[in-house]
């Protein structure tokens, strides 16, 4: 017997789309509240030293945290590679701006305090600000085209095509629900962000983010349970006609699709999943009042648990569905059909068990050593090491 048959092939591709959710998941827990904090910045940080303190509480770990990203990208490229494909050519220039604002961020890490000029400095916080919203916010707005569907077809090589050049494919991914949904994105990990500066700060700094935090949650909230009522009473979604052949070729046009109904009669056939909706709710609630009573580990914990709600809400409500097609529904991606060879997931998962444990305990060793508030004179007194 081959080794890599051990494991079916559906269940692996079941498995891989599994640990895709984890890894963005992932990514947003942690990089999440970089990019909060970064946001939060010019508002919560009144003074330089103020503003160099906020900055010193993500500048150690920041580099750490953005490896879920390379992790999440990589296993898309290699255990989705239609998906890959297809995504990063119908949101090319939005992925552009993003990576261009995540180029950024390292870059004001680095010069911001090189000159003590205040323009100076003041020029880096707020590209700090932008390399914290843009991709916060453009998340969301990504997230929100793949609920809605995207206008690309595949031909008879499985090769994506989509309709108008790069701006207007650009343009056509600002729509209304895609907005909202960048909004919520936005908002939840502002509320992150101040989550993890309520642990890591204290004094002025850490009552501003609390109370810009506890509106950053609120709108959350708001603007999510705004997006399920849209989803499930203003949106069409998405249906296999017969049953998925779920061991079958990698081949998305032996699909049949069609467009219909509601996305939320998932939560009918399957009761189960709104176990996610409820945690996303839960989770951003009991921060808003962690955020208002000066919770610390247990707000940002509590953060964490209402993006984890959030996210995996998204992924289980359009199951069997990854990318679904507004313009051809047959093109339509989903977990069946759109995945890496039997062989390679497999070893890919030999892999992920190896070394993802040790990613885990690193990251945990890296937070433990850099456990504690930064506080001013930690900035003032160390000018030769703190950012």
């Amino acid at each position: 017997m081959i080794l890599h048959e051990f494991i079916d092939y559906d269940t692996l591709r079941v498995i891989w789309w599994a640990l895709l959710g984890v890894l963005l998941i992932g990514f947003a827990l942690t990089d999440g509240f970089d990019m909060g904090v970064g946001a939060l910045l010019p508002f919560v940080g009144q003074s330089d030293v103020e503003r160099r303190v906020v900055i010193n509480t993500v500048g150690p770990v920041w580099e750490g945290n953005q490896v879920w990203f390379i992790l999440g990208g990589g296993a898309i490229f290699a255990a989705w590679p239609p998906l890959y494909a297809v995504s990063f050519s119908g949101f090319y220039l939005a992925m552009f701006v993003i990576l261009a604002a995540l180029i950024v961020r390292p870059v004001a890490f680095k010069y911001r305090s090189k000159r003590e000029d205040a323009r100076w400095r003041s020029t880096w916080d707020w590209a700090l600000f932008a390399g914290g919203a843009v991709p916060a916010l453009l998340f969301g707005v990504a997230v929100g085209n793949v609920l809605l569907g995207v206008p690309f077809h595949l031909n008879e090589m499985l090769m994506p095509r989509y309709d108008g050049g790069v701006f207007a494919k650009f343009i056509g991914l600002l729509r209304p629900f895609a907005l909202l949904a960048g909004v919520v994105s936005f908002a939840m990990l502002l509320m992150h962000g101040a989550a993890w500066l309520s642990l890591k700060t204290e004094g002025v700094v850490v009552d501003r983010a609390r109370r810009i935090g506890t509106i950053a949650g609120l709108v959350a909230m708001a603007g999510y349970a705004l997006a399920g009522l849209w989803l499930g009473f203003g949106i069409e979604g998405f249906a296999l006609a017969e049953a998925a052949v779920e061991n079958g070729p990698s081949n998305p046009l032996y699909s049949e699709v069609i467009r219909g109904g509601s996305w939320l009669a998932a939560y009918g056939e399957r009761p189960w999943i709104a176990i996610a909706p409820l945690m996303g709710f839960a989770g951003m609630a009991l921060a808003i009042r962690g955020l208002r009573t000066g919770g610390e580990v247990s707000t940002l914990l509590w953060s964490k648990l209402g993006i984890t709600g959030v996210i995996s809400s998204v992924g289980l409500t359009m199951f069997p569905f990854i990318l679904p097609s507004t313009v051809d529904p047959k093109s339509s991606l989903t977990v069946w059909d759109a995945s890496s060879s039997h062989q390679t997931l497999f070893v890919m998962l030999v892999s992920t068990v190896i070394f993802m444990p040790l990613i885990l305990a690193y990251t945990a060793w890296v937070y433990k050593v850099l456990w504690g508030k930064v506080t001013e004179a930690d900035v003032t007194d160390s000018t030769d090491t703190a950012y």
